[in-house]
Parts: structure tokens; sequence; C-alpha cells
């Protein structure tokens, strides 16, 4: 009989491309033996809280059926995902899912389902998203994938538990089949070598990273995200729109915590972003073209 294996982390993340638009999400599981497994799947219409949500979902209840009873920490880079699970889910419930102001919970059919699945078992752990760490780059590329419509090539490993094979639905496999893909050492070597850019020396590695991240399909989908995002930076600024904190860290795609931790004027690409003033809560920022500003110091 061979050995159990034990899940030491996972990894989640969502993306969504509009917000509200096409998204995806992907999740990233680590034994101890060394094995990845990796999920993901698209939803043609969503946000990416749904996003986010969804791939702690599927990653928790590919714990749940594989009968682990050890500790894991699932790592994301959603903050709101973590406050929602450990802060703000238990005084929801006790007020029948309504906020401090009376209005309905956002996304109260997924944080059921997610209040249900969490457990002492599980330490949530906030990761800085973009910043060099594997885990969290492998999901991102898996969710914008699935968001921006391709398939990307996933590791899929077979479980211990057959049980566990029967109930794991898994996005990749387009005729519903259950069975997950075994794979062998040596895939599994040739996978983290495409994992870590700097370790590639292979041929079949370089071909296993540029079906999943690099793709063209992929880099035009994200170019086209980019050059829309600026075209909306460059009308806020054209209209003299003021915009929120959390407004400003979805349109740079970074964490709030980076847009509030800048002073109260920086340079962000094409802009000059100012703190204009705060209104309650909030801080609101004001984007000016920076090369305009430039001519008119100039002149």
């Amino acid at each position: 009989m061979s050995p159990v294996r034990t899940i030491q982390s996972i990894y989640t993340d969502g993306a969504c491309t509009g917000n509200p638009g096409p998204g995806g999400w992907g999740a990233v599981i680590y034994f101890s033996d060394g094995s990845i497994h990796e999920m993901g799947e698209s939803c043609a219409q969503t946000t990416n809280n749904r996003m986010e949500m969804q791939a702690a979902i599927a990653a928790l209840q590919y714990l749940q059926t594989s009968g682990q009873k050890e500790p894991i920490i699932l790592y994301t880079d959603s903050e709101y995902l973590i406050n929602c699970v450990t802060k703000w889910v238990k005084g929801w419930k006790a007020k029948g899912w309504k906020k401090a102001d009376g209005k309905p919970v956002l996304n109260q059919d997924l944080l059921v389902i997610l209040d249900g699945l969490n457990s002492r078992q599980i330490k949530w752990q906030y990761v800085r998203g973009h910043a060099g760490n594997v885990g969290n780059e492998r999901c991102d590329a898996i969710a914008r994938a699935f968001a921006n419509g391709t398939n990307p090539s996933l590791t899929q490993t077979s479980s211990n538990n057959s049980q566990h094979n029967n109930e794991i639905n898994l996005a990749a496999v387009s005729d519903g089949n259950s069975n997950h893909k075994r794979i062998n050492e040596n895939t599994h070597h040739l996978n983290n070598l495409a994992l870590n850019k700097n370790m590639i020396d292979s041929s079949s590695a370089t071909a296993v990273l540029s079906s999943e991240t690099t793709s063209s399909e992929i880099r035009m989908a994200q170019i086209r995200n980019l050059v829309e995002t600026l075209r909306v930076a460059d009308e806020i600024a054209a209209k003299g729109y003021l915009i929120t904190s959390s407004e400003l860290a979805d349109l740079m795609d970074v964490h709030a915590s980076a847009v509030t931790s800048r002073g109260d004027q920086w340079r962000w690409r094409n802009w000059v972003v100012s703190r204009v003033r705060r209104e309650g809560n909030q801080i609101l920022w004001e984007l000016e073209r920076g090369d305009l500003v430039h001519n008119e110091d100039e002149n």
C-alpha cells in the first residue's frame, strides 16, 4: 500500500476582466511528497471577489474529500476573502446576513459554503500578489488564463483515496470523467522547472512553460486588458474624476495597501497620482497626465 500523502499548503487566486465580466479561478495544492495538484475554471460573468471565493471553495472541498486531519495553510492575496471568512461572517450570520447599514451581504451564496468548509484545521494566510511567490504566481496565471478564455495545462495528480477521485470535479477534464491524471517523478520535475524561469535548462521544460503561461493568445489578451485600463485611467484624468483608494488599487491591479503606503503624491505609468482629501473612511485621489504636468512646468 502506498503511503498517504499529506497536503502541506494550498494557494488560491481569482481573476476577472472588467469586474464584472468574464472571470476565472485557480488553485494549487502542494503535497508533502513534492507532488502538485492544480485546479481551475472559467465563468462567463462574475466578479473578482467571487472568483477568489470560488477558488477557496474548490480547494477546501478537495481538502475535505481527501480525509486529511493535519492542519494546512491556505495562501491568498485577497484580504477581502480572509476578512470575510475569519472576521466578518460571524456578525453577518448573527444579523441574518445583513451588513451594518441593513443592506444584504454580497456573495452570500458563496460565503455560506465557505463558512461550512472552514475549520480550525485551516490557517488563512495573506500573501502579497505579483511579488514573485511561485504558488501565488501560478494560481494567478491559471485564473487569468481561464478569465481570458484559454484552457491552461494543469498538473493533476491522482489521490490515494479512490472516493476522492470520484467526487472532485476537475475543470480541465472536458469529457466529465473525474479520474485524475497520474504523473511520474520526471514529469513533476519538469513542471517545477517550468514554474521557476531561472531554472529552465531543457527544451521540454521550456515547452511546458510556453504552453501554459506565455502563449500568444494570453499575451495578446493581457495587452488588450492593459490598453483598456490605460484608456480608463486617461478618461478619469481628463474629466477630473476623483477615485477612492480601493478603486485606484483595482485600476492598478495592486493591493489597496500599495496605494495608501506611497504618500500624498507619486507617479504611476503616465500619470501623477495625488491625494486630494478624505471623505469618511475613504481617501480620494486625482490623476493627472504626467507629460502634461511636465510641459506646464517647463512653460
